[in-house]
């Protein structure tokens, strides 16, 4: 699996606490919750990388 990157990201608080409640009703973490969502909107658009294509997403 490639090394991974990490980014800082700044969210407003409403939508932090939304992600946590989300995150938490599907048992992940918020950080896992972000990229599950990001995977999935960047899938959806069909503008998915043939390495990111290569990793699947497990939807809950």
């Amino acid at each position: 699996m490639p090394e991974r990157k990490s980014f800082l990201i700044r969210v407003d608080p409403r939508l932090h606490a939304a992600l946590e409640k989300w995150a938490a009703d599907e048992l992940r973490s918020v950080n896992a919750q972000i990229e599950f969502l990001l995977t999935k909107a960047v899938r959806d658009a069909g503008r998915e990388t043939r390495s990111a294509s290569n990793r699947k997403t497990k939807s809950r």
